[in-house]
């Protein structure tokens, strides 16, 4: 939602916001729960109306994944065309400044189910930016892989974020391979799956 891309970041902030979010501008929003936290510089923020109190963890070999589940609204991310059109629209479902609320498609009287799973991925060595670009693939590859793990029928939800932090690159420009069968990758994939298992076993 904000700080998106590749770049320099001072901080990162993983924001709990009811569901069915009502602002349209979720960038300044989240620029101001910086600000009123003391957050200074550029950051990267991130949003989920999961409880973000009840984060899991997972070390590998210097590797840290920090994850937030909520898997309410969930599905397939290949899913048919008709399934962004129907009342029940995953495409939508914490977008913010959507008409369509996520209690919605719960059914009348049914209890809002959240469903964002977000990754934050910490690494001590510097990745080049094609490794940030797989790091991030191999981030996910290993939470549907966890979601599976868990019996979950599903590859994760329609707003599923990932975040990856590593320090800058000197000259040698990084570890230029971030894949599951890297060395750094391979701690990348066993961090997360650890994190999102334990998420998903627990998340509503």
């Amino acid at each position: 939602m904000l700080g998106g891309g590749i770049g320099l970041r001072a901080w990162i902030l993983n924001a709990q916001v009811p569901g069915g979010y009502p602002r349209l501008d979720p960038d300044r929003h989240l620029a101001e729960i910086a600000a009123a936290e003391g957050l200074t510089g550029p950051g990267t923020g991130l949003m989920t109306a999961a409880d973000v109190a009840a984060y899991t963890t997972g070390h590998d070999g210097g590797v840290t994944a920090t994850v937030t589940a909520g898997l309410g609204v969930r599905g397939w991310a290949a899913a048919p065309d008709t399934a962004t059109r129907a009342p029940h629209r995953p495409g939508t479902a914490e977008v913010p400044g959507s008409r369509f609320r996520p209690e919605d498609a719960a059914g009348p009287g049914s209890p809002f189910r959240p469903g964002t799973v977000n990754i934050v991925v910490t690494l001590p060595v510097a990745l080049s930016d094609a490794a940030l670009v797989n790091a991030v693939a191999t981030a996910t590859e290993a939470k549907v892989q966890a979601l599976l793990d868990a019996g979950l029928d599903c590859s994760g939800t329609p707003t599923d974020a990932v975040c990856v932090a590593a320090p800058e690159p000197g000259q040698d420009g990084g570890e230029p391979f971030a894949g599951p069968r890297s060395t750094w990758g391979a701690r990348i994939a066993r961090a997360v799956h650890t994190a999102v298992l334990a998420g998903a076993r627990t998340a509503p």
